[in-house]
């Protein structure tokens, strides 16, 4: 024990943990900057922005953009629909996705393979952009919420995650709850899901983010602007669809609103998911490490 002290004692151990730290303090920086960068940018004037004098603290701090958007009924009926979606699909996504990956854990089950083949095969292949449009408005799906919540309730590789974990767990457990009079229900309820917070906290988090993010799906299917997620609005803001004379305000107001309009829109639309992420921080790193153990 003396000796492995003096090891981590070192001079050559304090200056890799010198090093690594400063290392990965870079890292940070660098993964941090353009987000900073972007909050800063939705805070300053027009003349700090145009001037190119925004880093990581606002310059002439005005909230004109951020009043306008948040006062326009477009953004706020996006963010509706977006929470309904994102709340709809990842429950969704949840429920087939734990669904699916428990039984493709049972070596025992018969087709098995076929059925784990035939999900990694949609993971390489699809019916094409033309097809599934026409699917879903033969389906009647078509400006209904189901056309974005139900096409990709289940992400492969989300799956194949889950599956490998639930194959780590203890087979005797089962065995246990089947001498309890469990049957299939009750073991999954009662002994596997208690067990697997980590790994639904982490395929929640994939999920959400995966579901608040997503756009194309809406604006493939959705010609009702009333059922636009927020994320279409981005999408406008970024494309000039929607400029700053449709917000209205003044000349000077208009001036400001169009320096700093995408900066502000990108950080509103990130907030949730950033409010969210520590809550399930904890369990992410151990539900991917557990569920990538095995193949």
């Amino acid at each position: 024990m003396p000796v492995q002290n003096a090891k981590y004692d070192s001079r050559s151990y304090r200056a890799f943990r010198l090093l690594n730290t400063v290392i990965l303090l870079g890292v940070i920086f660098v993964t941090l900057f353009p987000f900073l960068n972007v909050v800063a940018k939705s805070f300053s004037s027009e003349a700090a922005i145009s001037a190119g004098e925004v880093n990581l603290i606002p310059k002439g701090f005005n909230v004109t953009t951020y009043k306008v958007v948040l006062g326009d009924s477009a953004f706020w009926t996006g963010y509706r629909n977006t929470i309904v979606y994102t709340v709809v699909a990842t429950f969704i996504s949840l429920v087939f996705t734990t669904a699916f990956a428990y039984v493709l854990s049972k070596k025992d089950l018969k087709g098995r393979n076929a059925l784990v083949g035939f999900a990694v095969f949609t993971m390489f292949f699809n019916g094409g952009l033309i097809p599934n449009y026409i699917l879903i408005t033969n389906l009647g799906m078509k400006n209904t919420i189901w056309a974005v919540v139900l096409p990709n309730a289940i992400n492969v590789f989300n799956l194949l995650v889950m599956k490998s974990f639930f194959e780590g767990l203890p087979h005797e457990l089962e065995e246990a709850g089947e001498l309890d009079g469990l049957g299939t229900y009750g073991i999954l309820f009662r002994i596997v899901l208690p067990l697997s917070k980590a790994i639904i906290a982490t395929m929640f988090l994939f999920y959400a983010v995966a579901n608040w993010n997503a756009w194309f799906g809406a604006f493939l299917y959705f010609d009702d602007k009333n059922l636009f997620p927020v994320t279409i609005y981005l999408r406008n803001m970024l494309a000039g669809v929607t400029t700053s004379d449709s917000l209205g305000g003044g000349t000077a107001d208009q001036t400001q609103i169009s320096s700093n309009l995408r900066s502000v829109t990108m950080v509103l639309t990130s907030l949730p998911i950033l409010c969210v992420y520590p809550f399930v921080q904890k369990y992410f790193v151990t539900g991917v490490t557990l569920g990538s153990v095995k193949g």
